[in-house]
């Protein structure tokens, strides 16, 4: 697997200050993706033992709220394989840090089993994160006042509460910003 981007301190990809990587690779090759420079698999570095640990130690201070995995497409079957590791490793260290995962698949193609897109490492994967942010980027339904999400079709997935229940049960963010409305400064 291979990665575009670490950023430390990111706040626009999840909740709190994050680690968010950037991983390379994708075949949903969305209408205006934001970063098409990562559908490439081997653009950027790759992802080693030493990048694992950068993460890992970027992730002890407590003020870092957890790890988002984008790109790229982080549930590509081929990036699975590199991605189900990470995330156990982040889970067995910080098993109070919130693991958020950006994918343009959809949820209930991912727990598919007779999908291409489920793999053996789907479910170690899903097992140890805390949401899944699952759908395309769809132009037509782009909306800049939802929060973590580019268009009104993705879904913010709980996915501990999903795989309890054994429904998908989306994520409810904070009331404040819940309920908040963007609203064009007009004179």
């Amino acid at each position: 697997m291979h990665f575009g981007t670490i950023k430390y301190f990111d706040i626009a990809n999840g909740e709190g200050v994050r680690t968010s990587l950037f991983v390379s690779g994708c075949t949903h090759h969305c209408p205006h993706c934001f970063q098409p420079q990562t559908w490439d698999f081997s653009f950027g570095e790759e992802f080693t033992e030493a990048t694992l640990n950068a993460i890992l130690e970027s992730l002890a201070p407590r003020y870092v709220d957890g790890l988002t995995i984008l790109g790229g497409e982080p549930m590509e079957p081929a990036n699975q394989a590199g991605i189900a590791p990470l995330v156990q490793a982040v889970h067995a260290q910080y098993p109070h840090k919130t693991i958020w995962i950006y994918t343009g698949d959809i949820y209930e193609n991912l727990i598919d089993e007779h999908s291409p897109r489920h793999t053996p490492f789907t479910n170690q994967i899903l097992s140890c994160i805390n949401i899944l942010v699952d759908g395309p980027f769809i132009e037509a339904k782009k909306d800049i006042t939802l929060r973590f999400r580019g268009s009104s079709n993705q879904r913010l997935i709980d996915v501990p509460r999903t795989l309890s229940e054994k429904r998908v049960v989306l994520w409810h963010d904070k009331p404040l910003y819940s309920t908040h409305n963007w609203v064009p400064h007009t004179q």
